[in-house]
């Protein structure tokens, strides 16, 4: 594989992928090399687990997301990057995440995982996650497939859009993560 390299901007980065698509082994492994700082993830797994505990519970999920849109309005307030570590597949979602980036006139970058079905649904026999069924990540496969192209997430707002290499391509997660540059924090000297 060539190694391209990607830099993306300081500001809101939104992962958008389908459960068991590589956003979690992603973030690790760019933590994992220090190209970001871990408290720059937010997800909505970990928040979650914080409140609620596991198994989740519907009624939660709107004290979940206020959470995760406070905990990233506040970095970007204080001129640091964010990274929204959920699946965002809806347009709904995504445009909840880009109306708090433009309050901080930060720029938004979203990074596309891929929606391949048979790759998915191996990768989910894999993990250890019960929250989340196969019929789970066939859906969330068929949105994104339908509502992520790139041209679509850049009429949403985004600044720029990339894809994620991943198994499909023969790509580990640290692989991917070394694709990419993180610009230092807005705030930093």
């Amino acid at each position: 594989m060539a190694k391209i390299l990607i830099r993306v901007a300081p500001g809101l980065v939104v992962l958008v992928g389908p459960p068991a698509s590589g956003k979690t082994s992603f973030v690790q492994a760019l933590i994992a090399r220090r190209q970001i700082d871990g408290d720059a993830v937010v997800s909505s797994d970990e928040i979650r687990a914080e409140l609620v505990g596991t198994p989740p519970t519907e009624a939660a999920d709107s004290q979940i997301f206020e959470e995760r849109d406070r905990r990233i309005g506040a970095r970007l307030a204080a001129g640091r990057t964010a990274i929204a570590e959920s699946t965002n597949v809806t347009p709904q979602a995504r445009t909840r995440l880009i109306t708090i980036a433009r309050r901080f006139d930060a720029p938004v970058t979203m990074l596309r995982f891929s929606p391949d079905l048979d790759v998915l649904l191996q990768q989910h026999a894999e993990r250890d996650r019960t929250d989340i069924t196969a019929a789970d990540v066939r859906a969330y496969a068929a949105v994104v497939a339908r509502h992520a192209r790139a041209d679509r997430l850049r009429s949403e707002g985004a600044d720029a859009v990339h894809d994620v290499p991943g198994r499909p391509q023969g790509v580990t997660p640290a692989q991917a993560a070394a694709c990419f540059s993180f610009a230092p924090f807005l705030g930093s000297a």
